[in-house]
């Protein structure tokens, strides 16, 4: 780690907000649950829409469906980021130097890049399959976004450790 980012890890460590949040005897149990009810919105809307993708519920419009669950998942990203920020600076020098934190900022990189490729190359034919066969390109997202948000799951409840 190069002297530059160490001294701004430690400065966001030193930051009157983090040393707050550590010194609250709730503030960082609260975070902690904004943090997992961002996440229940966003990856549980996020599951919902890719198992449709995958072929459950097809008694479901795919069009309709995305309507109604994407908006939740976006609500859930502006609950996530600012707990995950505000969490991570109470932290950041061990979590800068953690190997599973950073392999969850790469799959967290992945499924937002699963998510835009989703968005800019297939949802455009998305009202074509209302009730049809899902393409094979969007049931590989789908099933990439399952895997990868699995993954990051897994990765945040193995940095409690």
């Amino acid at each position: 780690m190069t002297g530059a980012l160490a001294g701004l890890l430690q400065g966001l460590e030193d930051s009157a907000p983090a040393g707050a949040i550590r010194a609250s005897t709730w503030l960082y149990p609260f975070l902690e649950i904004v943090h997992i009810l961002g996440i229940v919105l966003l990856v549980g809307a996020a599951f919902l829409f890719d198992l449709r993708l995958l072929g459950f519920s097809k008694n479901l419009p795919v069009p309709d469906l995305a309507r109604h669950l994407l908006p939740w998942s976006r609500r859930g990203l502006y609950l996530i980021v600012p707990s995950g920020l505000l969490l991570f600076c109470t932290n950041a020098v061990a979590l800068a130097s953690d190997t599973v934190f950073h392999l969850k900022l790469i799959l967290l990189v992945v499924g937002g890049l699963n998510a835009g490729f989703f968005h800019r190359f297939i949802a455009s034919s998305l009202p074509d399959w209302r009730y049809s066969n899902t393409p094979a390109a969007a049931k590989t997202v789908a099933v990439c976004s399952i895997v990868v948000w699995v993954m990051v799951i897994t990765c945040g409840r193995l940095l409690a450790y």
